[in-house]
């Protein structure tokens, strides 16, 4: 008697599972669309959509906490800021925006164009920020010199990918 509810109570599951799936016509059920990307606008309000379509805005800008990488944040290196202005007080340090070190990531983003790729500024702040995490200790670096916020996000305009990358010029593959 056991033996036979349990089959029965495994048989009524599989029911439970299979009939929706060959029940209807055939068309396949309606799947909810992933969330949009975040999209910021000329005026620097940014609206981020959740998968269940609630969307919200918020200012981005250069103030502490804020999303937008065109100044400081709550995810801004203070060490590496440090580092960088009782270094060097020149032209170059001075368009830094804000330095954000993830693990062996640094990045530095500044007030240059998305067209100054592999810039003197550009190629000197990645040079800086190579020096930088090599006196941290980190072993396998990573930088990227990353351009003012525009219509593309902020650009790389320098980086170094890692220990095998020796220059911090940022190359194109050649198109076929």
């Amino acid at each position: 008697m056991i033996k036979a509810s349990v089959g029965l109570v495994a048989l009524a599951g599989c029911a439970v599972v299979v009939r929706p799936l060959l029940a209807g016509s055939g068309a396949p059920s309606p799947v909810r669309a992933a969330a949009v990307a975040p999209v910021a606008s000329p005026a620097g309000e940014l609206t981020v959509t959740s998968a269940d379509g609630a969307a919200s805005a918020g200012r981005v800008g250069g103030s502490k906490g804020e999303v937008m990488a065109s100044g400081r944040s709550k995810y801004t290196d203070d060490q590496a800021i440090t580092y960088f202005t009782s270094r060097w007080n020149d032209k170059t340090t001075k368009r830094v925006r804000d330095i954000r070190t993830t693990g062996r990531y640094l990045r530095i983003y500044t007030n240059l164009s998305e067209n100054a790729s592999n810039s003197k500024p550009a190629i000197a702040l990645c040079e800086r920020g190579l020096k930088y995490l090599k006196e941290i200790g980190e072993s396998n670096p990573v930088v990227f010199v990353q351009a003012k916020f525009g219509q593309n996000g902020n650009p790389v305009l320098a980086n170094i990918l890692g220990p095998d990358d020796k220059t911090c010029r940022v190359t194109h593959p050649k198109p076929k």
